[in-house]
């Protein structure tokens, strides 16, 4: 997947969640939108090398918009509005195994049990497997040797694995891909010390309703977001 044209920087600050002070190369300093409502734990620091996009659309109230940060492995993709292009862009091109096969690959459609409604990120129908509703999250956490989710405890977290448990109860594949964003890490795991209860979920729906987990590795080129390889999965 193509990015827009980039421009090198190093950020200052991130503040108020959505903010983050970027110095530019000749000394600049513009504030950029930061798109990740996460905690971005480990995904920056002071000084630390950065890459910004620019918009020339009038009605956006900030121009700039942080897209990754350099730790000093490679970049760590923390726009999350990246991630599921690049999810789909591999599924569609069959280079994920587990969803190969599927004619009709479409995004956020909505998904309904009793008098809830609730969107899943993609619906993969007509293939020779039963049709798989996938929820993508962001995965940026690095812990050692493992790459981990979520950064901050997260209560919507559960309710998507909860979802999909219901999708696999009512007889869909149901589907968690953790899209690991930056180049760290052998393998995933969820992080049991930030959030116990979301870890618990996830075992749970995985041996209670089988509810599937994919860990797959995000390469990022010079201009460029990829899927490469699928990660272990790591439970126990």
């Amino acid at each position: 997947m193509q990015l827009p044209p980039l421009t090198n920087g190093r950020i200052l600050r991130r503040y108020k969640r959505f903010l983050a002070d970027i110095e530019l190369p000749e000394g600049k300093v513009v504030t950029a939108h930061c798109p990740n409502t996460g905690s971005m734990l480990g995904c920056w620091q002071p000084g630390a090398s950065v890459q910004i996009s620019h918009s020339d659309n009038p009605k956006r109230k900030l121009a700039w918009t942080l897209e990754r940060v350099d730790m000093g492995q490679g970049w760590v993709g923390v726009h999350t509005g990246r991630t599921n292009p690049v999810i789909e862009e591999a599924i569609r091109e069959g280079r994920v195994d587990d969803l190969c096969g599927y004619r009709s690959v479409r995004r956020e459609v909505v998904f309904r049990h009793k008098d809830e409604k609730s969107r899943f990120d993609l619906y993969l129908a007509e293939g020779d497997r039963a049709n798989a509703w996938v929820e993508v999250k962001n995965v940026t956490l690095w812990q050692g040797t493992a790459l981990s989710f979520p950064d901050a405890v997260t209560l919507r977290g559960r309710k998507h694995l909860m979802q999909l448990a219901e999708a696999c109860r009512q007889g869909y594949r149901g589907i968690m891909v953790y899209a690991l964003n930056r180049p760290e890490g052998d393998y995933f795991k969820p992080a049991d010390e930030i959030d116990p209860d979301y870890g618990a979920t996830l075992r749970r729906v995985v041996q209670e309703f089988g509810v599937e987990i994919l860990a797959l590795r995000i390469e990022h080129g010079k201009n460029s977001m990829r899927v490469t390889t699928s990660v272990e999965v790591v439970l126990d």
